[in-house]
């Protein structure tokens, strides 16, 4: 084909075998579109493509991706508003016809498995290196490993005590995302096996998790980050002894500075005083800190 079809904010290029979606970068396009950039999305990536009447004078073409197909559609799951829908093309309803025309020669380049599951990723996520914010930590990915570094001003105890985590992919057995915009967001690593496994309910408390707040884990850095860890954990192959049932295994964290360890024993020496630790796990997990120095 080759033709592109710009509407708002958005513009699709139709090519012989994928279309390109291009994001415009303007204050109104929604900021998880502006961070994706653009996206080539191969026809067999799609299930069904359609149109349909929009708000205000306008109509709108999407693409609907077919489940395993799109790292960041399976970690979404549903919970993106039509505004932040990297599928969705919104036109003047002048161009309803031309749409109606697009969506027909899309749907004859669909091939025979796009009522099917994908068995691959066929649009790529985000590339690392990656990171953000949440609640209680910093969260980072560099392709190999997610790091999860807490802030003494959000961690929970549980967390202090676990200490910052690190987490090899070929540990991991997916990812859960939950938008920032419900409660009780975040952002969990899920190891392979269902054994040992915290429940949902359990974020707070999850050393495989962080949780997000007002103005942390946005969805602009948080979900294009779970999209890559998802399509990194899809991509790594399983081993003989990979399906253990146990849930992920952290790596040796990188070593903190020492001004971040003293931050983390003050943090110790005060739930110390407030009585959630008592005198052993105290002194154990400060000789702990005192030893990585």
């Amino acid at each position: 084909m080759g033709d592109v079809l710009a509407g708002f904010h958005t513009a699709w290029e139709f090519e012989t075998d994928s279309v390109l979606i291009r994001f415009e970068r303007g204050i109104r396009t929604p900021r998880l579109l502006q961070v994706l950039g653009e996206r080539r999305v191969p026809y067999e990536a799609l299930a069904a493509v359609e149109t349909a009447p929009g708000r205000r004078g306008t109509v709108v073409l999407r693409a609907r991706p077919r489940p395993g197909a799109d790292p960041l559609m399976d970690v979404a799951d549903g919970q993106l508003k039509e505004g932040s829908d990297p599928y969705r093309l919104v036109l003047p309803a002048e161009r309803e016809t031309l749409a109606a025309y697009y969506a027909d020669e899309v749907r004859a380049a669909l091939g025979p498995a796009a009522g099917a599951p994908a068995e691959r990723h066929l649009v790529a996520a985000p590339a690392p290196p990656l990171s953000f914010k949440a609640y209680d930590g910093k969260a980072s990915f560099d392709g190999r490993s997610v790091a999860f570094r807490w802030f003494w001003t959000g961690a929970s105890s549980a967390k202090w005590k676990a200490g910052d985590q690190r987490f090899e992919v070929s540990a991991l057995s997916g990812v859960e995302w939950r938008s920032p915009e419900i409660a009780g967001g975040y952002l969990r690593l899920v190891g392979r096996g269902a054994e040992g496994l915290t429940r949902p309910g359990d974020v707070d408390h999850d050393p495989a998790a962080v949780v997000f707040g007002m103005g942390y884990g946005l969805i602009h850095e948080s979900l294009p980050f779970a999209a890559a860890v998802l399509q990194a954990v899809r991509a790594e192959r399983p081993t003989a002894d990979g399906e253990d049932g146990c849930p992920p295994h952290p790596a040796p964290a990188a070593r903190p500075d020492p001004g971040g360890i003293a931050d983390r024993i003050r943090h110790l020496g005060a739930l110390h005083a407030a009585g959630l630790l008592t005198d052993a796990e105290f002194s154990a997990k400060k000789a702990e800190l005192l030893a990585e120095l």
